[in-house]
Order: C-alpha cells, then structure tokens, then sequence
C-alpha cells in the first residue's frame, strides 16, 4: 500500500511538474511575442509571412523545451508511465482543445466571409472568449491556474490594445505594446518558476557503493 501511495505521489509530482515546470510558460509567452512583432512585420512581408516566419522560430524554441526538459528536469523528477485516470484526463483535454479550435476556425471563416468592419467589435469578443475558454480548459485538465490568468492577460491586451488604436490612434492597434508586455510578463513567470524547480529539486547524488540516492 505504501509504495502504490509513494508512485501515485510520484505521477502526480512528475505531471504537474510536466506543466508547471515554467518551460511552457516560456513557449506560451513565445508565441504572444508574435503578436507584438508581426504587425511590424507586415508591412513589407504581408499578413501571411509575417506570422509563416515564426515556424522556425517555434521549432527551435520547442526543440530546446524538449532537450532542457529531457537533460535537465528528467534527472531531477524521474520519469513514469502515467496511469489510466492521468491517460483519460489528457485525452479529454487533447478532444476538447480540438473541439475548441475547429469552432474557432469555422466562426473566423464565417466572419471573414460575412462580417463587414461595423462588426469589428463582435470579432473582438468572439475571438476574446475562444482565447479564454482555450486557456481555462488547460488550467483545469493540466492542474495550472496560471493559464487561466495568461488567457485573462492575453483578452486584456486585445481590448486595450484596440482601445489604444481608437482612442490614442496608435499604430498597429496598439498590439505591439500590449502584447509585447504580456509576452514579457508571462516569460518571466516561467523563469521563474524553472529557477524554483532547479532548486527545489537539486540532482540526486548516488553515493560510491551505493545503489540508492542520497537524500
């Protein structure tokens, strides 16, 4: 009984840390950045390849995630397989972020189809309220409130920076600073929190003749 208690402790410990280790935090906050950068872009490469140039930019941000996680995280938590109850919450979570995004594509082919720019505001919220039931459904499925807060982050800066562009005329509606503050903000929370890991968490030191850790 004590060590089923011990390896529940152990998945429970190496899932959240899965989430909450701060690295993806770090690409989340990458992939804001793109909003703040490509509205300076698309003057000269256009909407399209303005935010197609970000792909090489997220692999190698993924791929380094992958390799740190893997040398540097992996050493410190240990690895396990997951059981069925950690298997079926992910895969709900995996249905309904697909679920969630096919709504978003289809209602923003409908709006560019059908919408005229008197309705820009109704864009606004439709795309606020997909944005923060994305991030409210990770908070849940993968245990992490902070999501919930960067999908609270990510709406604010969509409506201030709208607010900034009709009301102060700034340029690229404001998007460059809204959201380049929020990318900011939400890099450095994972930063934090990776510092936190490592400390929490130091290598384990396997003593000479010893099979075990040392504590």
């Amino acid at each position: 009984m004590e060590s089923f208690l011990r390896l529940k402790d152990a998945e429970r410990k190496v899932f959240r840390a899965t989430f909450q280790d701060g690295l993806w935090d770090v690409f989340i906050g990458c992939v804001v950045l793109q909003l703040a950068v490509s509205p300076l872009l698309s003057t000269r490469l256009g909407d399209f390849w303005s935010s197609a140039v970000f792909l090489p930019f997220y692999a190698l941000v993924f791929g380094i995630i992958w390799l740190v996680r893997k040398s540097v995280v992996a050493p410190r938590l240990g690895s396990v397989r997951f059981g069925p109850a950690r298997k079926t919450r992910l895969k709900k979570f995996t249905i309904i972020m697909l679920a969630v995004n096919l709504v978003a594509f289809l209602a923003g082919m409908v709006f560019a189809i059908r919408a005229d720019v008197s309705s820009g505001l109704m864009y606004v919220v439709l795309f606020g309220f997909i944005v923060l039931v994305l991030f409210s459904t990770a908070a849940y499925f993968l245990e992490c409130v902070r999501f919930f807060v960067y999908g609270v982050l990510f709406v604010l800066s969509f409506v201030v920076g709208e607010w900034l562009f009709a009301q102060h005329s700034v340029r690229h509606h404001g998007f460059p600073i809204t959201f380049g503050l929020t990318s900011g903000i939400i890099i450095t929370v994972g930063l934090v929190h990776f510092v936190r890991l490592l400390r929490r968490y130091p290598i384990p030191v396997v003593e000479p003749g010893s099979e075990e850790p040392a504590p």
